[in-house]
């Protein structure tokens, strides 16, 4: 009985509902963290002249939303509101990061590599597909469910 319980590595399976939590918390407090780096110490100039010098379409709007995006989805987040949209955003955030920023400098973070660009997008994604998860507040507000239905 034991053995199998091992072999099933089912030992955690009651806590499922907690996976989605903690993938939010983390993920969210990056998104935060890097948000207020671009609002109050990069500041919106360094955020536009590093966008422009990447050769971005309006460089000056995209900062705000790319500063003010990452902060406030952080918050949406951590809390499971609209988290739906705050992964799709974490996710395109993550991917122009990825082709536009660091793919050129191959794998490794240690190089601004995309190693940590590509575990933000997997997560924003995991996201995504499953939802915020019991413990959020698009569940208790909106009556979304805790499945992976990717509805949340």
């Amino acid at each position: 009985m034991k053995m199998n319980k091992f072999l099933k590595c089912s030992c955690l399976s009651s806590y499922a509902n907690i996976a989605p939590l903690a993938l939010r918390l983390a993920l969210g407090a990056i998104f935060v963290w890097h948000g207020h780096d671009k609002i109050f110490t990069i500041g919106h100039a360094g955020v536009t002249g590093f966008l422009d010098s990447l050769g971005l379409p309006f460089a000056s709007l995209m900062a705000y939303i790319l500063a003010y995006g990452e902060f406030i989805g952080g918050l949406l987040l951590i809390v499971g509101l609209l988290t739906h949209w705050a992964a799709k955003f974490g996710l395109i955030v993550a991917f122009v990061a990825f082709f536009t920023v660091h793919v050129s400098n191959g794998f490794s973070i240690a190089n601004g590599g995309y190693e940590f660009i590509v575990l933000i997008g997997a997560a924003s994604l995991s996201l995504l597909i499953t939802g915020a998860g019991r413990h959020s507040l698009d569940c208790l507000w909106l009556n979304k469910s805790n499945s992976s239905s990717g509805t949340n």
